[in-house]
């Protein structure tokens, strides 16, 4: 039985959300999405590690005039499945709007969390939804997928957004946030938390967004951090990051842990052709740190990439 879960104040959150629920299959996978609908270029905007796809909205209801985003909750969180094929109490299990084939390449019970299965993730809600010629554009472990997406190169991109991607990996320092602080702050979600108690951590985030975290971080499941966190030290992102085709960007905090000085140099020398973007006072949380800063870096870079 997974101990994820989503409660009625949670599930009220979504009557303010201005999408449309979409789904998809990722071989034996049920995958859910907030789909905003519009004419623009469709935009697939990948949450982080512990970030089901609500707790983005603030981003991608700033973004309408220019794209068509298209928020998915990442396997393991929200109203997507585990990996291992099974819903969490409450899960949606109705029927999905699109689905991808069932190739060599669909994600299979067993394939878990790593940066390959959450690619083909991303696979099928661009096949699945119909999103032609997309730009992917991920925070945190979403910033590693569409990078690892693009570079996959099974469906066409026109681009990719890179907001503050875990530079950590074999023989490098370790990510910042330790494994047993995300287990700490799973397990407030599970005995109950409110926006005071993110306050704590998060002093600097807008109200609404702490609320939100408060409610919604118990469907993330412990197997998918654990797994994630994993990766992050042990797949390495510079190992995909020359390879990304252009048109690429990569957004970062100027104050980021993650995303340090260093990682900066390395990644400019790495992949010269990549447009790097620092947002100030803002540090690993970009868009939650400064968010009028990181909206407004993000609209500029998808001006420049939609032209």
């Amino acid at each position: 039985m997974s101990d994820r879960f989503i409660t009625q104040p949670a599930l009220a959150d979504l009557a303010g959300i201005p999408a449309r629920s979409r789904w998809v299959r990722s071989g034996t996978l049920r995958l859910h999405a907030l789909d905003y609908g519009g004419d623009g270029v469709p935009l697939l905007l990948l949450p982080g590690i512990t970030s089901p796809a609500v707790t983005m909205d603030f981003v991608a209801r700033r973004l309408t005039d220019l794209v068509r985003p298209v928020v998915p909750d990442i396997r393991g969180r929200g109203f997507s499945d585990d990996a291992h094929g099974g819903t969490h109490d409450g899960a949606h299990d109705g029927a999905n709007e699109g689905t991808a084939d069932d190739g060599p390449h669909s994600a299979r019970a067993g394939d878990g969390y790593t940066l390959e299965a959450y690619a083909e993730d991303a696979e099928a809600w661009i096949n699945g939804l119909g999103l032609e010629l997309p730009v992917i554009a991920g925070h945190s472990m979403g910033a590693r997928i569409a990078a690892v997406t693009a570079v996959r190169a099974k469906v066409p991109v026109r681009g990719t957004v890179l907001v503050d991607p875990p530079m950590s990996g074999p023989g490098r320092d370790p990510y910042p946030t330790t494994l047993p602080a995300f287990l700490g702050q799973l397990q407030q979600a599970r005995r109950g938390t409110d926006a005071d108690e993110v306050a704590r951590s998060w002093p600097r985030w807008p109200r609404r967004e702490q609320e939100l975290r408060a409610r919604w971080l118990a469907s993330c499941g412990e197997e998918a951090l654990r797994a994630t966190h994993h990766g992050f030290e042990h797949e390495d992102f510079f190992g995909w990051w020359p390879s990304v085709p252009t048109p690429t960007a990569l957004l970062y905090g100027e104050d980021s842990p993650v995303v340090t000085p260093a990682g900066v140099e390395e990644a400019t020398r790495k992949h010269p052709q990549a447009r790097l973007t620092g947002v100030p006072d803002s540090g690993h949380m970009v868009f939650w740190d400064n968010p009028e800063a990181a909206l407004d870096a993000l609209r500029g870079t998808l001006r420049a990439m939609l032209a």
